[in-house]
């Protein structure tokens, strides 16, 4: 099945707590590659950090996957390795966990699309 959409297109890989990675499985998102390497991390109270970072760097790595979504407050645990990112793809999406609502001050896309704007921007739009 890897195989087959890897020519149909790109995936969406999770770093979540279980809740999360389940319901993103439940909803087709799971696959294994053809180094048996899965596009999925579950990430609990135990996990070492070290093992979040290097789970980030392989997907990001992987021709095979153009989004990553992680869990915020995992995405917090590895900031430095999540802003020293900067290509376009695979894209990062933060996303809420049931434990840990949105922060959109602790966004890294939010912050970085913050400095590409001033107020004068957004303000001075022709509504004529």
């Amino acid at each position: 099945m890897a195989l087959h959409s890897a020519i149909k297109g790109k995936l969406i890989s999770v770093i979540g707590d279980e809740d999360t990675c389940v319901g993103f499985l439940l909803g087709g998102v799971g696959e294994i590659n053809k180094n048996r390497h899965p596009n999925f991390m579950v990430v609990d109270k135990n996990t070492p950090i070290s093992e979040l970072e290097d789970c980030f760097k392989r997907f990001v790595k992987r021709d095979d996957i153009d989004i990553i979504l992680i869990n915020q407050n995992y995405a917090e645990l590895i900031r430095h390795v999540i802003d020293a990112h900067t290509a376009p793809i695979p894209a990062v999406l933060e996303i809420p966990s049931k434990d840990h609502p949105y922060d959109a001050t602790k966004d890294s896309i939010l912050r970085r699309a913050k400095g590409m704007f001033s107020a004068d921007d957004l303000v001075g739009v022709n509504r004529g």
